[in-house]
């Protein structure tokens, strides 16, 4: 089958692309392949689904800026209430991640970001429930930061993209030629592509690689868990500890967890909760920072993927340098569902008008990693 428009994954990122290719006038065919539409793997269906403007790189700041805007008119937008709250980030740095927080911060201000730097003394007056043992310097998103409904993001994208006539296929890529115009797929269809887009999140460097293309993403397991601590506070920002340990409210509960250390995040793990990881990190150091998570209790959890790239942490956008039909939209370790309305914008100006129009993403291109020139993201949760 010929299409116009291939795009390998229908997540919240690959769906976004499909639904803004519509926006922006295309009207050519659009095919969307994904192997799980029920999304019990997809790691947009798994996130914990929040949105900050505290990066260090100015870019990611302009992405989740489009997104909490383009959230907040979900509603028009999509047809749906994404439940977004914004009570903010709150980032704590010891003395040896005081001068990184700073460094950010002032990436953050030049980009006219709604921040705050909290000493000690002013971090205990703000929030009396926080201990600040350890704490040299914090930083508070003050605006347009916070959480929504991932999932309903998701499913809102995905129905509005078919509402304008993208196809879903629930099929799985098994070939892809080395110019990326054909695909094989697992029932045996092909499809024969004028553009082709790979949006598989983890698995995008494993279909990247069926065209001989080498991209550094690959699945990373992370767990969330699900807390009832009564007495704990319910109006905290998202906080994030000196250790890299977050913690923030979810309806009557609370969710928390951690991003392991790099010498034991092995690739595509079992999708299963890593539960030791809560009794060893992360309740430890939620009840030390917060008194009131001393009495705990898990009562839920989920594992996740990040679709990590290995090379700088940051999202590949865009097209391939020698195959401009090739498209990219991939690796944003952990920050594809706040960006994924931003990116399906940009990633369809492309496709209709060969270039970015709103917002230009040549620094998140493929080109950087052969050239060996990462953009270092230094907020990483």
């Amino acid at each position: 089958m010929k299409v116009d428009v291939a795009i390998l994954g229908g997540g919240a990122v690959g769906s976004a692309i499909a639904w803004f290719l519509r926006r922006e006038g295309f009207v050519g065919s659009v095919v969307v392949v994904e192997r799980d539409p029920t999304y019990a793997r997809a790691s947009s269906a798994l996130s914990a689904s929040s949105i900050r403007q505290q990066f260090s790189t100015p870019l990611n700041i302009h992405l989740s800026r489009f997104g909490i805007g383009f959230l907040r008119k979900a509603a028009a937008l999509l047809g749906t209430d994404l439940a977004l709250r914004e009570p903010g980030y709150l980032f704590l740095a010891s003395a040896a991640g005081e001068t990184v927080l700073r460094a950010s911060h002032a990436v953050q201000r030049a980009e006219d970001c709604a921040v705050a730097l909290l000493d000690p003394t002013a971090l205990r007056a703000r929030f009396p429930w926080l201990s600040t043992d350890g704490v040299a310097l914090a930083s508070l998103g003050t605006a347009n930061e916070g959480w929504f409904d991932g999932p309903g993001l998701l499913q809102a994208l995905r129905r509005g993209a078919r509402g304008l006539g993208a196809e879903y296929l629930a099929d799985e890529v098994v070939a892809l030629s080395s110019d990326a115009r054909r695909i094989d797929l697992a029932s045996g269809a092909e499809l024969v592509a004028a553009k082709t887009v790979i949006a598989c999140g983890g698995w995008s460097g494993a279909v990247s690689a069926l065209a001989g293309i080498s991209l550094p993403v690959e699945p990373r397991r992370r767990t969330v868990f699900v807390v009832d601590a009564r007495g704990a506070p319910r109006d905290m920002p998202l906080t994030i500890d000196t250790t890299g340990v977050w913690v923030r409210p979810e309806g009557r509960f609370w969710l928390a967890g951690t991003s392991p250390d790099e010498t034991d995040d092995p690739r595509e793990p079992p999708l299963e909760p890593r539960h030791q990881e809560w009794d060893d990190t992360v309740w430890p150091v939620i009840a030390a920072r917060v008194p009131a998570f001393e009495a705990a209790k898990v009562v839920n959890s989920w594992a996740g993927y990040y679709d990590y790239n290995t090379f700088d942490q940051n999202g590949i956008v865009g097209p391939h340098p020698e195959l401009p039909n090739l498209l990219f939209a991939t690796g944003f370790s952990g920050h594809g569902i706040q960006q994924s309305p931003a990116v399906g914008r940009a990633v369809a100006e492309w496709l209709v008008h060969g270039r970015y129009r709103s917002l230009d993403l040549a620094a998140f291109g493929y080109d950087r990693i052969p050239a060996g020139r990462p953009v270092r993201e230094l907020a990483v949760v």
